[in-house]
């Protein structure tokens, strides 16, 4: 009898056990939950990934104060959600990481949307837009994309400027370089008749080189620059898209291009050509 009561009692405690484990949180769903919105709130700190080394996007000054546009953003999402930020500084190639591992919660990090990275993360609503531009020297600016035909075209390898003239603009020539400074001195050098790379770039360069012009501001379909927030977490997700479109209802977007973009770009760059107003 007292082996029977035993081998019940082992029975039940054994369902038990299995039943508590059937409605216990999953890894994943747990990860998710520790960055949605209450648990950022109830922490009372959101963890933002940056850069710290692209002016005007992301950096550290001398004086060692974090700053840029993607960064004032970052305070301003901290601000709404009444949290401390703690800033997160990576590389281009560590962001995805950064989001997958938990170390943070989002990244502002001047992160383009890109259907490789849609597989990776989720999105918000985009925030700025990107393009390929067409630098050349104002003596002999280049206007239109028909007038490169026949001529040189400098191009940093593995870009989207490089693969958009190789399949869109066949007649064009393209000299490829390794690096931004490469292409550059290039370009100075007089060795072809323009330049194409990310406008962004482009406006940032000009600024500093009176005798050039991006005489070609867009090219082919924009690109858009989005929060970045772990794939599945659609709480985050659907707190930042309204908090985007608050904060384009208030001009933030066109403020913080005046503090933080337009004193890098040339006289002839204005709002509409980066920031998204709607």
């Amino acid at each position: 009898m007292m082996k029977k009561k035993s081998v019940l009692k082992f029975s039940l405690a054994f369902a038990a056990a299995l039943s508590v484990a059937a409605i216990a949180p999953q890894p994943t769903k747990a990860a998710s939950n520790a960055s949605s919105v209450s648990a950022i709130k109830k922490r009372g700190t959101i963890k933002i990934a940056v850069f710290g080394d692209l002016p005007p996007y992301g950096w550290v000054t001398k004086s060692g104060k974090r700053t840029g546009y993607d960064v004032a953003l970052a305070r301003q999402v901290g601000k709404d959600l009444g949290t401390k930020v703690k800033f997160v500084q990576v590389n281009a190639d560590s962001r995805v990481d950064a989001l997958n591992s938990n170390k943070v919660d989002m990244v502002l990090a001047n992160f383009t949307v890109t259907p490789e990275r849609k597989q990776a993360v989720s999105f918000a609503k985009p925030y700025m837009k990107v393009s390929i531009g067409v630098v050349s020297p104002k003596k002999k600016v280049i206007t239109k994309a028909s007038q490169l035909k026949g001529k040189s075209l400098i191009v940093t390898k593995g870009t989207t400027a490089e693969n958009y003239f190789t399949t869109k603009q066949k007649g064009v020539t393209l000299q490829k370089y390794d690096s931004k400074t490469q292409q550059f001195n290039a370009l100075k050098n007089g060795r072809a008749a323009a330049l194409a790379d990310d406008n962004s770039y482009l406006f940032a360069w000009v600024k500093n080189h009176k005798n050039y012009k991006v005489g070609i501001k867009t090219l082919g379909p924009n690109q858009y620059i989005a929060p970045g927030i772990k794939k599945g977490n659609k709480n985050l997700t659907s707190w930042m898209n309204k908090e985007i479109t608050k904060l384009n209802k208030k001009g933030f977007f066109k403020k913080d291009y005046n503090d933080n973009l337009k004193p890098y770009f040339g006289s002839d760059v204005k709002p509409s050509d980066i920031i998204i107003t709607k």
